[in-house]
Order: C-alpha cells, then structure tokens, then sequence
C-alpha cells in the first residue's frame, strides 16, 4: 500500500472509531449537553483569569485586552482543534501498561488512527467554541488596519496551529512509547504550551522565547503572524517575512512528527500481558 492508500485507509478507520465514540456519548443527550456545557465553563475560566488581570492594570507587557484577547483566541482555537483531533494520545502510557496496545498492533487499521480516535469527545467542541468566541471579539476590537492579507493570515494561522499542535501529539505519543509512560511530559508540551501562547511573549525571558522559537516552534502558532497584525515587534527580531511562516513550519512539524511516531513504533517491545 503506496503512502496515499495508506493515509487514506488512516481516515477511513480514524472516522469510523470516532463516529463510534460519537454515537455512544449521543445516547444520552442530557448528559452530553451538560458535559458540553461544564467544558465550555472550564476553559473559559482561563481567560476570566486574563480579564481579572486587566482590571488592575491598563497592559500587559505593552499590550492591551484585545491584544491579549487575539492572542487567546488564536491559541486556544488552534490547540482545541488538535485536542479534538488527537487529545486522547497522551493515555497511551497506560494502554502499554495494561497491554491493550497490542491489541492495537494486530488490528487490520493504522495505529496512529486508532490511538487517535480512541475515546473521541465531542466535549471539547467547548474549547473550540471558547475560544472562537474570544477571537471573534478580539477581531472586532484591536486597532487594526485590515488588509486582504491580514485577513486571509487569520484562518491560516488558525489550521497552521492546529497542525503544529497536533505534531506535538503525535511526537509526545511517540516518546511515550520510549519511555513507557509518559503523559505529564507530552502535556507540559500541549496544554502547558497553549497556556504560554496566551501570553505576550515579552512576558518571558529570552531564553524561554528563543525556545519556543526555534527548538519547539510554537511561537508560529499565533506570536508571529500575530506581530504582524497587531503590528508589534516580532520574537527575538524575526525578519517580517516570517509572518506567513506559519503553513511550512507546520508542514515540518508534521513530516517531523511522522518520522518520530514511525521509530517509535518499530521500536516497540511488548509487555508480554
């Protein structure tokens, strides 16, 4: 099977075991909507913690709500696609420890689908609707003198987060499978890097955005198109052309995450359970 058969076969048995999940959790509606909802809840204290901060003062590293707000949004929009898409990855220490991810092995379906669907939640379509929500807003109110490109930029960055996100995902499933468990790790990554992106990047100290520049560039989620928008000065002196960065950095986070997943993968040793 070509690379092309592969991935399509990837989508197919991806859809089936997420349509699956999404029949289960729909049998009881009541009980979804409320999940939906407490979810939408949780999320959203996030950037009540942002506003609670901009009531006792005027900016944030020189930025100001709407500012903050758009960078919010773009993180949290982008990071909740993927966590739709790929959030269940991180349980995959304890499927090696229990042995149930050599059942996975043996099943006629690509692995990463299926690691990937399992226990798909439309719950988090709450933090997808947050953070739209907030970035909607943010939209309507920075100063901004839109152009065509600044407004195409917007939806890229957005699908350009979510797949430099859901590497992330992928990569820390892989490094999982090396060192057996390791879910806090890949989530001081996904979760952890959301929760940095909501931030001006003149928050942190240099090292810390150099890191996130040019080792795990999640600085191409919203910080770098964002400068461009909003109009302020790039991470650590970027050239401005780096504003459309955003799409090759995530194609080479994906490429990248691929490989590591496929080494992970052969490496693999069974529990023997």
């Amino acid at each position: 099977m070509g690379e092309r058969g592969a991935l399509r076969e990837g989508v197919r048995a991806y859809r089936l075991i997420a349509g699956m999940w999404v029949r289960s959790s729909m049998t009881y509606r009541a009980s979804f909507a409320v999940t939906l909802c407490g979810n939408l809840v949780l999320t959203g204290l996030d950037f009540v913690g942002i506003l609670l901060m901009f009531s006792q003062v005027d900016s944030l590293a020189g930025w100001s709500l709407p500012e903050v707000a758009f960078l919010y949004g773009l993180s949290v929009t982008a990071f909740g696609v993927a966590d739709l898409a790929l959030g269940s990855t991180d349980v995959l220490g304890a499927r090696m420890r229990d042995g149930s991810f050599d059942t996975l092995l043996v099943r006629p379906a690509p692995v990463l689908a299926q690691v990937g669907a399992d226990r798909f939640a439309l719950r988090r379509l709450g933090r997808i609707t947050q953070g739209a929500v907030v970035l909607g807003w943010a939209l309507v109110s920075v100063d901004v003198d839109w152009s065509p490109g600044k407004v195409l930029l917007v939806p890229v960055t957005v699908v350009s987060g979510a797949v430099i996100f859901s590497s992330v995902f992928v990569a820390g499933a892989a490094f999982q499978i090396f060192a057996q468990d390791a879910a806090e790790v890949q989530n001081a990554f996904t979760y952890g890097g959301t929760t940095l992106l909501q931030y001006p990047p003149g928050v942190f100290g240099k090292d810390l955005v150099r890191g996130v520049t040019f080792v795990l560039p999640l600085a191409f989620v919203n910080w770098v198109p964002a400068a461009h928008v909003l109009g302020r000065p790039y991470p650590v002196g970027l050239p401005q052309w780096t504003a459309y960065a955003s799409p090759p950095v995530a194609l080479a986070c994906s490429v990248l995450a691929g490989l590591a997943w496929r080494t992970g993968l052969r490496s693999y040793r069974s529990t023997g359970s």
